[in-house]
C-alpha cells in the first residue's frame, strides 16, 4: 500500500476530546491524488510512483502529453514517492489515492516549505540573546558581537551565526499524531503545527517511528 501523498495546508484550529481537553491541530487537505506515472527498476533504475494533486489552469505541451498518457487531468503539483515492488504492482496509472491510506497508522511525517522571512538579524535567525540594555550599551542591543580573532586564526570560523536569509527552506516535522480524518471532506487533522503558509503544498507520509 502506498504510504504517502500530496496535501495542502488548510489552516490551524482546535479539537476537543471527550474529556474536554483542547488539542491544537492543523487541517490538511489530504488528496485526492492521482497516479500519473510508475517508475520501474528496469526502465528508471528505481521503484516509485508519481502523484498529481491540485488543479492546473494551464500546462506546457510536454506535460499535456504526460498527463494524457495516464488519463489524468492536468494537475498543479507532481511529486514522487518511493515504493517497494509489491506496492508498485498494486498501483495503476490513473488510480485515485485519498487520505484513507493513513487508516491504521498513528503518526505521520509532514514536509513543506517554511515561510520566507527575508534578510533577518542574528536574534531572529539564530535566537541570540542580544546585548545588555543597561547603562553603558549604546546602539549595540541586537548585534551579534565579534565574529573573529586577531592574528590567530585571522579568519572567521565556518558556521558562525550571522545575519542572512531566513526561512523559505524545506522542513520536515516528524511523528505528528493523527487526531482525526474526515472522509467525506478529505481532511486530515494532525496534532501541532506544520511548515508553510495556509494553502501551501505538503508531503504527508507514514512515519517510520510508529509505536510498537
Amino acid at each position: 500500500m502506498l504510504e504517502g501523498l500530496i496535501g495542502r495546508k488548510v489552516g490551524m484550529t482546535q479539537l476537543f476530546t471527550d474529556e474536554g481537553d483542547v488539542i491544537p491541530v492543523t487541517a490538511i487537505a489530504a488528496g485526492p491524488c492521482w497516479i500519473v506515472q510508475k517508475k520501474t527498476p528496469e526502465r528508471d533504475g528505481y521503484a516509485a510512483v508519481q502523484l498529481g494533486f491540485g488543479t492546473a489552469k494551464r500546462v506546457t505541451k510536454p506535460l499535456q502529453g504526460h498527463f494524457r498518457r495516464s488519463g489524468v487531468v492536468p494537475r498543479r503539483w507532481l511529486r514522487e514517492f518511493r515504493v517497494d515492488a509489491q506496492t508498485l504492482v498494486e498501483c495503476q496509472e490513473g488510480q485515485e489515492v485519498s487520505g484513507e491510506i493513513f487508516a491504521g497508522y498513528r503518526y505521520v511525517d509532514v514536509t513543506g516549505t517554511s515561510k520566507g522571512r527575508g534578510f533577518t538579524g542574528v536574534i531572529k535567525r539564530h535566537n541570540f540573546a542580544g546585548k545588555s540594555m543597561s547603562h553603558g550599551t549604546h546602539e549595540y542591543f541586537r548585534h551579534g558581537g565579534s565574529i573573529g580573532a586577531s592574528a590567530d586564526p585571522a579568519r572567521v570560523w565556518k558556521n558562525t551565526g550571522m545575519p542572512g536569509q531566513y526561512g523559505n527552506t524545506r522542513v520536515t516535522v516528524q511523528r505528528l499524531e493523527i487526531v482525526r480524518f474526515l472522509k467525506e471532506r478529505g481532511l486530515l487533522f494532525v496534532k501541532g503545527a506544520v511548515p508553510g503558509p495556509t494553502g501551501g503544498m505538503l508531503l504527508v507520509q507514514v512515519s517510520r517511528k510508529q509505536p510498537r
